[in-house]
């Protein structure tokens, strides 16, 4: 069984926050594909985040519609599927 289905991932950020960039610049390195959702521009996407999550940082990371809150390496590892060497 070759080539798992790419697992679907949104990343909620705004322009200037360094974590965002940190998990996308991570997301890339891995070669996971992501839509990226920038809330400063989308407030609707903005709310929607705050109830599913109860926080209004970003980013939030979406897998499969799981939130992931922050850059929490070890999590986005674990829900990517991603392998450590």
């Amino acid at each position: 069984m070759s080539g798992k289905q790419q697992k679907r991932v949104v990343i909620f950020t705004t322009p200037n926050c360094p974590w965002c960039r940190k998990t996308k610049e991570y997301l890339r390195k891995n070669n996971i594909r992501f839509k990226e959702i920038d809330v400063t521009k989308d407030p609707a996407a903005a709310r929607d985040i705050v109830r599913r999550t109860g926080q209004r940082g970003v980013p939030v990371t979406l897998i499969n519609n799981r939130p992931v809150v922050g850059f929490n390496k070890e999590l986005l590892d674990r829900l990517l599927e991603i392998r450590k060497r």
